[in-house]
């Protein structure tokens, strides 16, 4: 057990030394105001003060950890070694930057709080960060600034132990519509046959009917060959059905419609499944709660894990309304357009309210790279290339690979034609280490 000395023991410094020492590095971690107590200690210790009390080993604190609210934080993004960090606190420190202040400031997205402009689906995009504006979004720079430490703590206690982690995967399927014709009743099947005529997509047009004649698989329909892949993974999938109602952003099947509800349990009795947040529910207390009570009627137990709409996020109104629900997990921290690390860890973290200066028991499950994301690439090759980048990244901290992958991303249409083989990349990425 790690013993923390410091001349205030406050919310944010117990919130991200947990972060850092426990989740990411698996060791507790304690705190002390009172110096008897450090020097009676006869396990790993450090200081994290102004000034260092002896020659144990210490970090000299940035004052973030002990403000409350928001304020005109004086960032200074420098290089360290293969990586980048903020808040340099010179050579007479144990590290030459405050981790613990940087990480707290990514985790808690100090950022996303600020003013900043967002965009047409009012989201926090990646270009307004701070990792994407200095380049090292595509880094889990708190994860490594965590092995930086331990490394440090191991030189000055070479007979401590840290437990050994390992490198995980947890692929996130998204579901805002299951079929491309199935299911999709009278008028929108009558509305798309029509359309497909007068654009003259008379293949669409076939497809459509050989499908809704049993006589061809739908297109979206991607959900044997997914569970097929779970039976053969000790790592769970996660598949987020929208219920929400129809509307501009949503076009999903009724949650009424028995072929949908058959269809959710299936996935159900092989994967874990959440609630995918319809786009209005996101600010709508009262909607939140009638699909959250849909979902759970037809998987029969408490829903766990929930993602938002189009990936948009407004902290911490968004978060909050979650908590109220009793949810508790979401999978909505990240960049569609974007591979990379929006909190800057691949380690799963708890919700820090910044307004009410408490940690919340929602956990958050970053995810690092969405399907779409990958479409800038021309090439399969590049695709491949990129992929395997970020999958190295979070394998060098021992750390979890969340991606977001569709159901139409295996279909056969163009643009994803290849998709199926970088799934399977990010299955194997688990099975066969470097």
């Amino acid at each position: 057990m790690l013993l923390v000395y410091t001349h205030k023991i406050s919310p944010r410094l117990k919130y991200v030394f947990k972060h850092i020492c426990t989740r990411i590095l698996g060791i507790e971690v304690t705190f002390t105001t009172k110096i008897e107590s450090f020097i009676a200690h006869d396990s790993i210790k450090m200081s994290y003060t102004k000034q260092a009390l002896g020659n144990e080993f210490f970090i000299k604190s940035n004052d973030l950890l002990f403000e409350q609210g928001l304020s005109d934080v004086d960032i200074n993004i420098q290089p360290w070694e293969n990586t980048k960090c903020f808040f340099y606190i010179g050579e007479n420190s144990g590290l030459p930057f405050d981790i613990f202040a940087a990480a707290f400031y990514l985790l808690s997205r100090y950022e996303e709080y600020l003013p900043h402009v967002k965009d047409e689906f009012g989201r926090f995009t990646a270009s307004e960060s701070l990792a994407f504006k200095h380049q090292f979004l595509k880094q889990p720079v708190v994860d490594i600034w965590a092995y930086r430490f331990k490394k440090a703590i191991e030189k000055q206690f070479p007979e401590f132990k840290f437990p050994v982690k390992t490198y995980r995967i947890k692929p996130v399927i998204d579901i805002p519509n299951p079929y491309l014709y199935k299911l999709n009743g009278i008028i929108r099947t009558v509305g798309g046959t029509i359309k497909d005529v007068f654009k003259l997509k008379f293949k669409a047009l076939y497809t459509r009917f050989m499908v809704l004649m049993n006589l061809k698989h739908d297109p979206f329909d991607s959900f044997k060959y997914y569970i097929n892949k779970q039976k053969q993974s000790k790592f769970k999938f996660v598949f987020f059905f929208l219920l929400g109602e129809y509307s501009t952003y949503d076009k999903g099947i009724s949650a009424n419609n028995k072929g949908f509800i058959s269809l959710i349990k299936h996935v159900a009795d092989y994967c874990h499944v959440g609630l995918k947040v319809s786009f209005f529910a996101i600010d709508k207390p009262d909607i939140l709660k009638k699909e959250k009570n849909k979902m759970e009627e037809i998987i029969n137990k408490p829903l766990k894990a929930t993602r938002q709409s189009f990936s948009k996020l407004n902290l911490p109104e968004s978060y909050r309304g979650l908590i109220e629900l009793n949810i508790r997990e979401d999978y909505t921290m990240g960049y569609a357009n974007e591979i990379g690390f929006r909190a800057g860890t691949c380690t799963p973290f708890l919700f820090y309210d910044l307004d009410y200066e408490v940690q919340t028991p929602l956990k958050i499950c970053p995810y690092h790279l969405m399907d779409f994301a990958l479409l800038k690439y021309k090439s399969l090759l590049d695709k491949k290339r990129v992929l395997n980048n970020i999958i190295n990244e979070v394998k060098q901290v021992n750390g979890e690979f969340v991606s977001v992958f569709h159901n139409y991303t295996l279909s056969e249409g163009y643009r994803w034609q290849g998709f199926k083989e970088l799934f399977n990349i990010i299955l194997d990425s688990a099975d066969y280490e470097d």
